[in-house]
């Protein structure tokens, strides 16, 4: 099986065996390109590429599984809605890379992949009902009931970026004010930072020449007030998240990833507190919230295992 994940950032693919193997893979900036076919192109190049240097699976191969940070239609293979690749919108990828490729192709959402692949072989094995979310740029989430991923009527499930946790704050790029996302996203700690800044005139942030979510989180760790405020706010409002989750679905498991979950001894404990303060007792002591294990694989090995289990 070859896997693509498609970010705003970066394209990632691999050789993944049935067993959650990965055999060989290769990463690329995402091009940016203002085209589909671009788009379409860039993961071509990197399945042949993969295909060609490993000539003893090529033959293997049985199907391509592509993931996007969209929403999208999969019974259609068309990518309905990608904020950070809008050239997709719309856009018959999976007959493109068909096409093309003559292998079968399978299109998901990236978040709910990353769940997929958490509950094939990460931090969810041996669970049946768990949220994922994925704190990076923005926040995604993904959903899995009863052990079946569930992508709601139009495909759309698990926006739990755009789940409201304060009803007059900063604007998201949805059009909505509050959202998750404008919280506890690697976007949101960089804007908190600026926002706080003038109340602690001997932060080291001060003379940072770029602002980011790492560079609050190091500055964390050496005990810097502003930073350790800015990761009690973003687990402050992402534990009023978890604890709606918890109150809707009564899960599991909470697996939290991405790369904000590099910080996690910073915002965990706040997380925590707002959660089990929030959220109903009998499922709040119940459900784990842990640290996803997959890391920039989850994507990838989810996507695998939809694409196998679509040939059965």
């Amino acid at each position: 099986m070859i896997a693509a994940d498609l970010g705003g950032t970066n394209l990632r693919a691999a050789i993944i065996d049935d067993d959650g193997r990965v055999l060989d893979h290769v990463k690329h900036p995402t091009p940016r390109t203002k085209t589909a076919d671009g788009i379409a192109q860039a993961i071509i190049e990197a399945s042949q590429t993969l295909a060609g240097r490993n000539e003893r699976y090529n033959g293997r191969v049985r199907a391509l599984s592509v993931v996007v940070p969209g929403t999208v239609n999969v019974e259609e293979g068309v990518v309905t809605q990608a904020p950070n690749l809008p050239c997709l919108d719309g856009f018959r990828l999976a007959a493109a890379l068909t096409d093309a490729l003559t292998w079968p192709t399978v299109l998901e959402n990236d978040a709910n992949a990353a769940a997929v692949g958490e509950m094939w072989r990460g931090a969810a094995r041996d669970r049946q009902t768990i949220v994922c979310l994925t704190l990076g740029t923005g926040v995604g989430g993904g959903l899995i009931l009863d052990g079946k991923l569930w992508r709601g009527v139009d495909g759309a499930a698990g926006e739990i970026g755009h789940i409201v946790v304060e009803p007059v704050g900063a604007p998201c790029g949805c059009g909505g004010r509050g959202c998750l996302e404008v919280y506890s996203s690697a976007t949101a700690i960089v804007r908190m930072a600026r926002e706080i800044l003038p109340h602690y005139p001997s932060s080291p942030l001060h003379t940072a020449d770029n602002l980011t979510a790492e560079a609050v989180y190091r500055r964390g760790l050496e005990g810097d007030e502003l930073a350790r405020e800015v990761f009690r706010r973003m687990g402050f409002y992402l534990g009023v998240g978890c604890a709606s989750l918890v109150n809707l679905l009564n899960p599991e498991m909470i697996v939290i990833g991405g790369g904000v979950v590099g910080g996690w001894d910073l915002f965990s404990d706040h997380m925590r507190e707002q959660m089990m303060a929030r959220a109903f007792a009998i499922p709040a002591r119940r459900v784990e919230v842990v640290r996803a294990q997959c890391g920039d694989s989850a994507g990838l090995l989810g996507a695998a295992r939809l694409a196998f289990a679509s040939l059965v």
